[in-house]
């Protein structure tokens, strides 16, 4: 059960406060819509996500919401003051600054170039 409602935060995740109707996620997990029902009740039951009723297509219908969203790391991966042997001696008005790093320049430059992934 721990990994099902892993799978549904991963997924929930990614749709952030839009939320994801409940019919779509029972197709992407192959579940019946009574298990699935079952499922987004408890996690409703647990506070993890909302359900908020909609009529959609003249049906009505659930959208889930996860309550707390992930934060994610994917911003500073790779980023090179995690790294960065003279971290200790940099600050904004010092010799050595984020403003002139080469290496800050270099991974903004390089992340830029990168072609965007579309959910």
């Amino acid at each position: 059960m721990e990994k099902l409602t892993n799978r549904v935060c991963e997924m929930l995740a990614k749709y952030e406060s839009n939320g994801m109707f409940q019919s779509e996620l029972w197709k992407k997990l192959k579940l019946s819509s009574r298990d699935g029902s079952r499922l987004a009740l408890k996690l409703e039951r647990t506070g993890i996500i909302n359900r908020e009723k909609l009529l959609e297509k003249g049906r009505w219908t659930y959208k889930l919401i996860l309550k707390k969203t992930p934060i994610s790391t994917q911003s500073i991966e790779n980023a090179p003051c995690l790294i960065c042997p003279v971290e200790q001696k940099c600050s904004l008005d010092g010799e050595i600054s984020p403003r002139t790093c080469q290496w800050i320049d270099e991974w903004v430059t390089a992340d830029l170039k990168k072609p965007k992934v579309s959910q």
